[in-house]
């Protein structure tokens, strides 16, 4: 860019005697509107006006994400620990982990790559403690799933009731 205008030496002009504008006028307002100019549309990229959004709340269903993760592992360490009702447990096990990847699919989360810890070691002494002990395990989530899904809007409702009936029927099949 060429600027056109007389820059004058000291107060005045030579051309018509009167006030112009010397160099050290022209070169700052030049870096005032190259500075300003740079400065705009950093203001667009919330580098100066900073409102710190508290972050959003998790989403009511996370605890019931975790907490089918955690029926999930109690079912497979009372397996291992009684080989002989596998064949009764690794199918409500699954179903408890397809309960999880379902749930945390529609609230946007990934699962754990590792299983979160059992709530308690339903693994007893004996395979009938054993059941007994998961039953009660079921019977407490149930009870939750049921208070989630009363809480729940519509579009969530339809899962967390079938969540409901599932954690029933997982009791009588382990009677």
């Amino acid at each position: 860019m060429v600027l056109t205008w007389p820059v004058g030496i000291g107060r005045t002009t030579q051309r018509n005697q009167s006030s112009g504008h010397s160099r050290r006028k022209l070169l700052r307002g030049g870096a005032l509107l190259v500075l300003g100019g740079a400065a705009a549309p950093l203001t667009g990229c919330d580098l100066f006006d900073r409102d710190d959004q508290p972050a959003p709340p998790p989403d009511p269903l996370r605890p019931m994400v975790d907490e089918a993760l955690a029926l999930a592992e109690a079912y497979r360490s009372t397996a291992t620990a009684h080989p002989d009702l596998a064949g009764r447990l690794d199918p409500i096990a699954e179903a408890h982990t397809a309960h999880a990847t379902e749930l945390a699919r529609v609230i946007g989360v990934a699962l754990p790559s590792a299983g979160v810890g059992a709530p308690t070691t339903a693994a007893g002494a004996d395979p009938t403690g054993a059941l007994a002990a998961l039953r009660a395990l079921e019977k407490t989530a149930q009870q939750s799933a049921s208070t989630a899904c009363a809480a729940a809007p519509a579009e969530r409702a339809a899962l967390l009731g079938s969540i409901v009936a599932a954690r029933a029927t997982h009791q009588e099949a382990l009677k």
